[in-house]
């Protein structure tokens, strides 16, 4: 009884951090979706410049999600991540000497 309790709260946690980095709006705008003063049309896919995946239902409600993982297990001490606005992906490297790339043991997101 014990380990299926502990395995229901492992999911509950892991449910919640894995769309911790979204949100959803109801609809609102006729026409589409606005995100940031930009209108998308429905039934639109896209990518924000501050590196969010967004979907536009035909209803023009909207859900954005992070589209990057964050490392959060790595040797601190040693590297540094460093997240890259171009690809909207974080790199995990040396402090001493950034051309090297470090061990991500994991990441939320």
């Amino acid at each position: 009884m014990k380990c299926i309790l502990a395995s229901l709260i492992a999911l509950a946690i892991l449910v919640t951090t894995c769309s911790a980095g979204c949100f959803s709006r109801l609809p609102g705008e006729s026409h589409g979706c606005f995100y940031r003063g930009e209108l998308h049309d429905r039934g639109s896919k896209f990518r924000t410049k501050d590196c969010m995946d967004c979907t536009c239902s035909m209803d023009g409600s909207m859900r954005c999600c992070q589209a990057y993982g964050t490392p959060v297990k790595y040797d601190k001490e040693k590297c540094t991540a460093v997240f890259n606005r171009n690809t909207c992906l974080y790199n995990v490297v040396e402090k001493k000497n950034p051309s090297r790339e470090c061990d991500i043991l994991a990441m939320v997101g």
